[in-house]
């Protein structure tokens, strides 16, 4: 389940009837590939549910089309100035946020914040949220490209290098697939974890990334070019990941003593060399624990580990879960409730028309569409 310090109101919590409602706010230069990754499950909620479970609308500040980073051109469903009843919002970022994001962009998220909406963004769009004041003390997930920038620019949110975080009312994911391992996670949390399995495997998602699951950023984006000898001490460890080299040496090859190391690795990266090292040589290990079939000890052993007992502590201890227990998947929070009554009306959408003054949502034309799909109404919900 969810961090208890992290949970917060969930709209479409199972046994709710009426539909969950999405805004999603397009900024200009907006990716493309993250607005999919984040409606592509909504829409195969729907279809494997068999009802609307989601709506959604695509917006702009003034209703105009948006051009997206790679060009294509999108026109939204309405602009924000019309009245929508609408339960979640999503800030859609891509490149170059701080030119993208308005005053009006500011206002309106404000505005939306005080109605008490669930705010999340993709990409870049946390930037938003954060100028819009709505992520101080708030946990948040950005691309890595963004990671230094927005710490300056904004120091009460606490950014994390998380492929996506949940706090609270705040959602909010990087860029590229993870907004919809963000999204798979959510509809776990609302519907039951079967639906969302099915989900996953209409789109040949292999796995399903949680909020354990890390970009991968490169430290130059962390540091800049001001730290030269840090970057090439994390680059000699990690390329020496089964065969540590004592930090006395680490410190030799780039002219520094003990001393200056320990004092660069606690100043920049806030721990110490040792416990870097062994960070990297942890995460590889969850790597090839969840992509590759080699067996725990040889993954000890290629993560430069001398006994599997010294490895299964250290990994229990960093990630809160055994080795084994990583691989069989027992770490995944979300679940069903195995004693409730499944619903499921077959063939029959079920869903509440939008009020008259509302335009008619693209999820329930794309729900009609799927009617003819094998899969539709194939997964029944728990209520």
């Amino acid at each position: 389940m969810l961090p208890d310090h992290k949970a917060g109101p969930v709209p479409g919590a199972s046994g709710i009837s009426t539909p969950q409602t999405i805004g999603f706010l397009l900024l200009d230069n907006f990716t493309l590939i993250s607005l999919a990754s984040v409606i592509e499950p909504l829409r195969m909620a729907n279809q494997l549910a068999g009802r609307e479970l989601y709506r959604w609308y695509t917006l702009t500040h003034d209703g105009a089309p948006v051009r997206a980073s790679d060009g294509l051109q999108v026109t939204p469903d309405v602009s924000i100035t019309v009245p929508l009843s609408l339960d979640w919002v999503v800030v859609c970022g891509g490149v170059a946020p701080q030119h993208s994001v308005t005053r009006e962009h500011a206002h309106w998220l404000q505005a939306q914040s005080r109605q008490l909406r669930r705010l999340g963004a993709i990409c870049t769009g946390s930037w938003a949220l954060a100028k819009a004041g709505l992520l101080d003390h708030y946990e948040a997930s950005i691309h890595w490209e963004c990671l230094a920038s927005m710490q300056e620019a904004f120091p009460n949110v606490t950014l994390t290098t998380r492929l996506f975080s949940i706090d609270r009312d705040r959602f909010t994911a990087s860029g590229g697939t993870a907004p919809m391992d963000m999204m798979l996670n959510l509809i776990a949390h609302d519907h039951g974890h079967e639906l969302s399995a099915g989900i996953s495997e209409m789109f040949i998602c292999e796995r399903v990334r949680n909020e354990q699951d890390h970009q991968r950023v490169p430290l130059k984006h962390v540091l800049g070019t001001t730290q030269p000898k840090l970057l090439e001490i994390v680059a000699l460890m990690e390329s020496n990941l089964e065969e540590p080299i004592e930090l006395d040496t680490l410190a030799r090859y780039v002219n520094v003593s003990r001393r200056q190391l320990e004092r660069l690795f606690q100043r920049y990266l806030h721990c110490s060399p040792s416990r870097y090292y062994l960070k990297l040589r942890l995460v590889r290990a969850r790597q090839l624990l969840k992509q590759t079939s080699l067996s725990i000890i040889e993954v000890a052993s290629v993560c430069g580990f001398v006994s599997t007992p010294h490895f299964s502590k250290c990994y229990r201890e960093y990630f809160g879960v055994p080795p084994r227990g990583e691989r069989s998947g027992s770490n995944v929070w979300y679940g069903r409730n195995a004693s409730a009554t499944t619903a499921l009306q077959q063939g029959k959408i079920v869903a509440v028309e939008p009020a008259s003054t509302e335009p008619m949502s693209s999820a329930m034309m794309s729900l009609v569409y799927a009617q003819g799909e094998p899969t539709f109404a194939s997964v029944p919900l728990t209520r």
